[in-house]
């Protein structure tokens, strides 16, 4: 059932896109759909993503694209909610909770570890809503509670919301370790903490807040949990360490591309995601539904951010724009772009650290439907997010179909981002 709606998608996208055309029988040109509970295993789905001729892409694809996916749920209805404001109390709740706990010894060990957890620069706090919503949209309450239930309800929800909060603080410390690999000198509009405080005392911070999410999760009792959360740490060290030790066939390789996204971005939403349907007792069907959707939700959300490092601005972004391409970084859009035209790898390898090369390699990124198709590739995983959602068991709770809404409705949010 979800590969022909795949392929009914795939030829939708194929008769929408305007000023390029499709050759169909180029089967080598295709992308990965991950159904597995590996991330890109030997099982994963292929969807042959045709590869465009012509040189320039009309943004009309993209809005049909994004419509036919906005319709894809049954939860949908005409006014979109803002999730958000779902979660806002709780979200205000976990800031409070994460600023106390990345209080040290230390003062200077205290300013470095709440730097990013302070008012105006925490950010929308876009893992622990997923989270969140999540938590309510997995919630089968009894029709009548009692005083014992209500009480396990609460206790449950703090549960959760550690899970919320250790996901934020692994997610900031890679960004301190990321900004120190990549020399950034801004974060969220505002100076790095390498470049306000130094190299080693980002660090020590990265490393104080990773080491007080593991007290936390320590608290939880539960080996299950424990275990998925570590590995969601050795998965980003593991997306570092393939991105800084690629070969030059797996810097140009799609699926290469895919799985460092998984480790890096994917993998860590995708394991909380699970965590919240493990504490409260779920089947593992349910995990496996709420670990997909967490995977796919990230393998969009990150894909739209390489798109952006191409499109986006630098004061909406809080980083520098062509960050990535300036690193020598191979992403979505110039894997894309590559393929109509091949010339571009010999720009490629000899090197981006030479100025007149990155002007040449974003030529062809411009004149290519490299763009077009990565927000396609983004807006098809997006699409198997909400079919995880959908496929949830059914239910009668007002509350639990408004948070399964706004998950849905998150998956539009990433897809349509400028930041």
């Amino acid at each position: 059932m979800l590969l022909s709606r795949l392929l009914r998608l795939s030829r939708h996208d194929r008769s929408s896109v305007s000023g390029c055309r499709w050759l169909l029988s180029q089967r080598h040109n295709c992308f990965l759909l991950p159904i597995s509970p590996k991330p890109f295993g030997d099982s994963a789905l292929k969807v042959f993503g045709c590869r465009e001729t012509y040189t320039w892409c009309l943004p009309t694809f993209y809005a049909d694209r994004t419509n036919i996916h906005h319709q894809s749920s049954s939860m949908v209805e005409d006014d979109q909610l803002d999730p958000f404001s779902l979660v806002a109390d709780e979200l205000s709740h976990i800031a409070n909770r994460l600023r106390a706990m990345a209080v040290a010894e230390v003062p200077k060990l205290t300013s470095a570890a709440e730097y990013f957890f302070k008012m105006g620069v925490e950010g929308k706090r876009f893992r622990p809503t997923v989270l969140l919503l999540l938590a309510t949209a997995l919630n089968v309450r009894l029709p009548q509670p009692t005083s014992v239930s209500k009480g396990a309800e609460a206790e449950l929800r703090s549960r959760q919301q550690s899970i919320a909060e250790i996901t934020e603080m692994y997610h900031v410390a890679s960004l301190l370790h990321d900004d120190i690999l990549d020399d950034a000198d801004t974060r969220r509009g505002i100076g790095s903490l390498n470049f306000v405080m130094g190299n080693k005392v980002a660090v020590f911070a990265g490393d104080f807040l990773l080491s007080r999410a593991c007290v936390a999760l320590a608290s939880l009792q539960n080996t299950e949990v424990v275990s998925l959360m570590s590995t969601a740490i050795k998965d980003l060290v593991t997306g570092e360490i393939k991105q800084m030790t690629s070969t030059a066939d797996q810097r140009y390789s799609m699926d290469y591309y895919m799985q460092k996204t998984y480790y890096k971005t994917a993998s860590l939403i995708s394991h909380s995601c699970k965590s919240i349907a493990l504490l409260a007792d779920h089947t593992a069907e349910v995990a496996l539904l709420a670990s997909e959707y967490g995977k796919n939700l990230g393998l969009a959300f990150q894909v739209i951010d390489d798109v952006l490092d191409f499109t986006g601005t630098s004061p909406s972004l809080g980083k520098g724009s062509l960050s990535d391409i300036r690193h020598g970084i191979i992403t979505a859009p110039i894997l894309y772009a590559m393929e109509e035209f091949p010339q571009l790898r010999a720009v490629l390898d000899q090197g981006l650290d030479k100025p007149e090369n990155i002007e040449i390699a974003l030529e062809y990124v411009r004149k290519s439907c490299g763009i077009q198709r990565a927000r396609e590739l983004a807006a098809k995983h997006a699409d198997l997010a909400v079919s995880a959602i959908n496929s949830l068991p059914e239910t009668e709770d007002g509350e639990v179909r408004k948070s399964r809404r706004a998950l849905v409705d998150l998956t539009q949010i990433v897809l349509t981002r400028n930041k």
